[in-house]
């Protein structure tokens, strides 16, 4: 789960490109299994809230060195913090799934993201969206539907918490459209880890204080605080990796390469967790990474008409 990034003016270059996107999409997965071997003995919400903290201290750590020091929330604070209360609210859906599927499954799932986006964008950015990109939209629903039919009977409701994670993230690519990003990647950084964690911990000492959905702060030990550091670290290299990328070639390029998650986190997973697919996960897949790429063929055509 990456976040949508702009572009600079740096001279195009697609090979460069799509190497630094391969790299960040067969890395990300890395967090998520991590994230899914922390969950078995610290709350999602703490792996979530460590996620943010490491993140932000990274950016600090990289400020201070750099002997520039970012103004916190940047030129626009309110939608910066926002920015970063929805990352942070998504990846805590996330990591809540994965305690429970595989990485993979809820990877796949959560791809439904730009049928989502599509149909947020018209009806609330009015864009235009014809009968093809809606007969995509319905077959990627199709396909995720395919994928939660059996998961929803096995792990309940929690299922459709990738779904929530698509949600929340396309409003987060939507506000980008909306507002969009006037800052540098480490002023971005910084605020997007300052207030998922101020956030996450307001609700971590909420649920704790009051037993809210059986949540319960641990103390990390060292293991874990490492894993935790490694996790932040990861979120923002690969956030890195993407802006680098997204600034070298265009999103028409890039975008089919998000889908190589689903290959990372299927081998990872297979790795460390020995999960694997089913044959009726894998159509499923196929439906919405098919109808993910015609959405963004169709959206790169529309563009070249306007």
């Amino acid at each position: 789960m990456t976040a949508e990034a702009g572009s600079g003016h740096i001279e195009q270059n697609p090979l460069q490109a799509l190497l630094l996107m391969s790299c960040a999409m067969l890395i990300v997965p890395v967090m998520d299994i991590i994230a899914k071997y922390l969950s078995a003995s610290l709350h999602p919400l703490e792996v979530t809230l460590g996620r943010f903290f490491f993140q932000f201290l990274v950016c600090l750590f990289l400020a201070l060195v750099l002997a520039r020091l970012p103004k916190v929330g940047g030129s626009q604070p309110a939608i910066n913090y926002l920015r970063g209360i929805l990352l942070a609210c998504a990846s805590l859906c996330f990591f809540i799934a994965i305690k429970y599927m595989s990485v993979a499954t809820a990877i796949s799932i959560f791809f439904v993201e730009p049928m989502i986006l599509t149909v947020l964008a018209a009806l609330i950015l009015k864009e235009k969206v014809g009968p093809r990109r809606i007969a995509a939209v319905a077959v990627g629903l199709a396909g995720a539907l395919i994928i939660l039919r059996p998961n929803v009977a096995e792990f309940g409701l929690v299922s459709l918490l990738p779904v929530g994670t698509a949600v929340l993230f396309a409003f987060y690519l939507l506000l980008n459209r909306l507002y969009p990003v006037k800052d540098d990647l480490l002023t971005i950084q910084l605020t997007a880890g300052l207030a998922g964690t101020l956030f996450l911990s307001t609700a971590m000492v909420i649920s704790t204080s009051f037993d809210i959905g059986d949540v319960t702060f641990v103390w990390p030990n060292t293991w874990q605080l490492g894993l935790l550091a490694v996790i932040g670290l990861i979120s923002f290299a690969t956030h890195g990796l993407v802006v680098a990328a997204f600034q070298r070639g265009n999103a028409s390029l890039l975008a089919p390469l998000q889908y190589l998650e689903i290959v990372s986190a299927t081998l990872f997973g297979y790795l460390v967790f020995s999960d694997f697919p089913d044959g009726l996960t894998w159509a499923g897949i196929s439906l919405i990474v098919g109808s993910g790429l015609y959405i963004t063929h169709r959206e790169r055509v529309t563009r070249q008409k306007a």
